[in-house]
């Protein structure tokens, strides 16, 4: 988890080096030069610098692709490897992967979706943009919606009285809704959605299912480490939780913190990578050529 923290980090920080530097080429003030200067590392945009930043960037990409397998299986194992009912399976490497993907596009867009409308992104984060999230997320959601009808086959197949108990209890039991809302609604049926075009291209339908799939991830969570503990194998330890206002604040502190730190990034940082906009603009092309140019009858010149 370390490694996977580390390797993002360095890949965000160097994404932002010739911004940094754009930042400070621009900056008003000495503070605000000196510490983008710092930051920037010294980027003055050479054929060096670029060369060196293109093989810097694609390593790191090439690292955080496996990490994203390896870390969300590993945390799968923690489960997987212990003897309690639906916790023991097979399934939850891929499970824990797919869900990890499913939940990131759909935070991704909670943030994306109101600072492209307050910022007017429009002509940055494009309809194909979210067109292509949004399929993604339907992806996903069919591999973790396979994955919830795996786990009642193999508690049938199995024929253990005990898993089959739990997944009883898991729809049935004490907390039923959180199933039925949560796992079922949320994160199966809800990017269903998706299948229509007219869907992807509504914003305020993307943002109810991005949502959707926000609390869906929690609802989940929540199942797997409470459903799973509140009724073991012996029903002498049989118990119910209920959040204490410990609980419930240390969980809107860790929003509090999020949303925090989002806004100071917002605030003092570029939300979309100016350099990145460069290379995609038509004047990017080495052939590009440029459009014919006239005089106006004023003698001045002008472009049509």
């Amino acid at each position: 988890v370390s490694t996977y923290f580390t390797v993002s980090v360095l890949f965000w920080y160097t994404g932002l080096v010739p911004d940094l530097a754009t930042l400070r080429d621009r900056a008003t003030t000495k503070i605000r030069k000196f510490l983008f200067g710092i930051f920037a590392l010294g980027w003055r945009g050479s054929n060096r610098h670029w060369r060196h930043y293109e093989m810097a960037y694609l390593l790191l990409a090439g690292l955080s692709t496996p990490l994203v397998l390896s870390v969300h299986s590993v945390v799968s194992f923690d489960f997987a490897t212990t003897i309690l009912p639906t916790w023991h399976t097979t399934i939850f490497p891929p499970y824990f992967v797919a869900g990890a993907i499913f939940g990131g596009f759909a935070m991704v867009l909670t943030l994306l979706l109101p600072c492209r409308a307050m910022f007017k992104l429009q002509d940055v984060i494009t309809p194909q943009h979210i067109d292509k999230m949004a399929k993604i997320i339907l992806l996903t959601g069919s591999f973790v919606a396979y994955a919830y009808v795996m786990e009642f086959f193999i508690t049938w197949y199995s024929g253990n009285a005990y898993e089959r108990f739990a997944s009883w209890n898991r729809v049935f039991g004490p907390y039923w809704w959180y199933w039925w809302v949560g796992m079922l609604f949320c994160n199966c049926l809800s990017p269903q959605l998706f299948w229509f075009r007219w869907c992807r291209r509504n914003i305020f339908v993307v943002y109810f299912v991005a949502m959707c799939v926000n609390a869906g991830m929690w609802f989940e969570r929540f199942i797997i480490i409470v459903g799973g503990l509140h009724r073991d194998f012996l029903p002498s330890a049989w118990g119910m939780f209920h959040a204490t206002w410990v609980d419930i604040w240390t969980y809107i502190g860790t929003l509090g913190i999020f949303t925090s730190l989002f806004l100071l990034f917002v605030r003092f940082l570029p939300m979309i990578a100016m350099s990145e906009v460069k290379t995609a603009v038509p004047e990017a092309d080495p052939h590009y050529k440029l459009p014919p140019q006239s005089v106006s009858p004023g003698g001045k010149e002008r472009t049509r």
